[in-house]
């Protein structure tokens, strides 16, 4: 089982090697579409990601579109504050792909208006936080995804 998680222009090295993390503990494929907002080569991202790195399946790309054509099959989910449905609304198989914004401005309002019956949201007191954290999004909803599959692979 391999789930796809696409984090669509990062910012944050720190979130980015978190998220890379628990890559690594789900067998998950981590997406990273250009600019990326540091170096790959960051300390920063290196020490979130511990000495998994070598665990991940890392790929990188120019654009979401390049993704999409990679994966012409492939079905989309996308995380955002700005989505109506909540991911737990939503059935998750084998090669699902969780895509995620940059952490100042989430996805473009394009690719949500494009996708507006795969975004998904997580429930939270909005009268107080405008997001939850990327990473945390990240692991809250592969493991939804792995949950609804009974962690197949996973001990």
């Amino acid at each position: 089982m391999a789930f796809h998680i696409v984090l669509v222009e990062p910012e944050i090295p720190a979130n980015t090697g978190n998220i890379s993390r628990t890559c690594a503990a789900t067998g998950t494929i981590l997406h990273l579409v250009r600019p990326l907002g540091f170096d790959t080569d960051d300390k920063t991202l290196k020490r979130a990601g511990l000495d998994y790195w070598h665990s991940v399946q890392i790929m990188y790309h120019d654009s979401f579109r390049e993704v999409q054509e990679l994966y012409p099959e492939g079905r989309f989910f996308f995380a955002s504050t700005r989505a109506t449905k909540l991911y737990t609304d939503f059935r998750f198989e084998d090669g699902d792909f969780f895509v995620f914004g940059k952490e100042t401005k989430g996805l473009p309002q394009q690719l949500i208006d494009d996708n507006l019956e795969t975004c998904m949201r997580m429930p939270m007191r909005t009268d107080h936080v405008r997001s939850l954290n990327l990473s945390n999004s990240a692991a809250i909803v592969i493991y939804e995804a792995l949950r609804q599959n009974n962690f197949d692979g996973l001990v």
